[in-house]
């Protein structure tokens, strides 16, 4: 065998050993877990509190209907936390976020509902006629009081009589 056999032979059990590797891998199910065989699962005892304290948003002392959970997953948290106020103070709670454009109705189809507010006993947002929208990566814009969060999301819907329930996901 001279050495340029000796090469593409190696490169070929190289190439064959990276094509096992892959084939070998998950093939992206709903099956949530890592290979350690940890499974998400929702945090005993973490409501609107510790949703709250990690996205760094106030719930109005006039809110009603606070709720909150937080979903312990194995590579990154999903705090949730819902509450129902007035649509000015909704408002501003959205515009506190930062987000680079305001409150707005998709204007593309809706992502699937992810049911996550099922938890909290919710109708998921994505889901609601008239819900507006506005999401923000923290770090992006420079909002260093939510430097750990990687992604914020509010859903707002006016409900009636001036209430309006808020919706806020974030990891």
């Amino acid at each position: 065998m001279n050495d340029r056999s000796a090469l593409r032979s190696r490169l070929l059990a190289a190439l064959g050993a990276a094509l096992l590797l892959t084939s070998c891998s998950s093939a992206g199910g709903d099956d949530h877990r890592t290979t350690d065989g940890r499974a998400s699962h929702w945090g005993k005892e973490m409501g609107a509190p510790e949703a709250s304290a990690f996205m760094k948003v106030a719930v109005p002392e006039s809110a009603t209907e606070v709720k909150g959970a937080v979903q312990i997953n194995p590579q990154e948290d999903i705090y949730l936390l819902s509450f129902v106020t007035d649509e000015r103070t909704a408002v501003g709670v959205a515009e506190d976020l930062r987000p680079e454009k305001p409150l707005r109705t998709r204007s593309q189809d809706l992502p699937a509902p992810t049911e996550l507010f099922k938890h909290l006993g919710l109708a998921e947002p994505q889901s609601e006629k008239g819900v507006r929208w506005a999401g923000v990566c923290p770090p992006c814009v420079g909002d260093s009081r939510r430097s750990e969060v990687q992604w914020i999301e509010i859903h707002v819907l006016a409900l009636k009589a001036d209430r309006t329930r808020v919706y806020i996901q974030a990891f």
